[in-house]
């Protein structure tokens, strides 16, 4: 048993290294800037014409939490090739199954981290916003210098646990042939012939990085909150 774990172990990590991490990372960054556009969209007071954009995010917003990331995989690397259409596409939207998982965990994570980031905003105080104004300060300097750093405290605990799932839900990526740490211990089983230990193994590594992240969360809350006043 131990020889199999020597072996396997390394090239678990090495995945783990190549592939789940850094789409993990790379896929949140770009989820969280599509959550803040999303949420900022949606909270603008604006009328209008606006309000057929504001129709178009929270459609998308109701697409990707409404339907399993699975399907969202499957319909981004083997489903888009076959939408044709001869200006722009006549062959299909042909993508890399690393490219296709980057764009669908984007998507899924913005989805999501939007309502965080939302939910975050709305619950500081108008008064803020009207005493701001009245200072003369800019709507983006409003945003950039009081209601964002404020709201970033509000969410950093689900946006951390948002990341944390990323983590985990990137082994969904292995359905769509990324040699991430989950195709690596599925490759391994089926020439060992030992699917529970090598099973367990991954499992252990995924815990492993995500007691880190959790404990790195941990941490961020305790810098994020230090100027915030304790109540006795």
């Amino acid at each position: 048993m131990w020889s199999i774990i020597i072996k396997a172990l390394p090239q678990l990590i090495a995945a783990g290294i190549k592939y789940t991490l850094p789409m993990a990372v790379i896929a949140f960054i770009f989820g969280l800037i599509l959550a803040l556009i999303t949420a900022l969209v949606r909270l603008s007071p604006r009328g209008g014409a606006f309000n057929i954009i504001k129709v178009i995010f929270r459609f998308y917003v109701w697409l990707f939490r409404s339907t399993p990331l699975l399907v969202q995989l499957f319909i981004v690397y083997f489903g888009l090739p076959y939408l044709r259409w001869a200006p722009l596409w006549p062959n299909g939207i042909k993508l890399g199954a690393l490219t296709a998982g980057i764009i669908t965990f984007s998507l899924n994570t913005g989805a999501y981290a939007s309502e965080t980031i939302r939910a975050a905003i709305a619950s500081l105080p108008r008064g803020q916003w009207e005493a701001a104004y009245a200072l003369g300060m800019t709507k983006r300097k409003v945003l950039q210098r009081i209601i964002l750093p404020q709201a970033l405290r509000v969410a950093l605990p689900p946006l951390a646990n948002s990341f944390i799932g990323l983590v985990k839900d990137t082994s969904l990526a292995a359905s769509i042939t990324i040699v991430e740490m989950f195709e690596v211990s599925q490759q391994i089983a089926a020439e060992n012939y030992q699917p529970l230990l090598m099973y367990s193994l991954v499992a252990l590594l995924y815990a492993v990085v995500c007691s880190l992240l959790s404990w790195l969360q941990g941490h961020l809350e305790k810098i994020t909150s230090r100027y915030v006043l304790k109540r006795p």
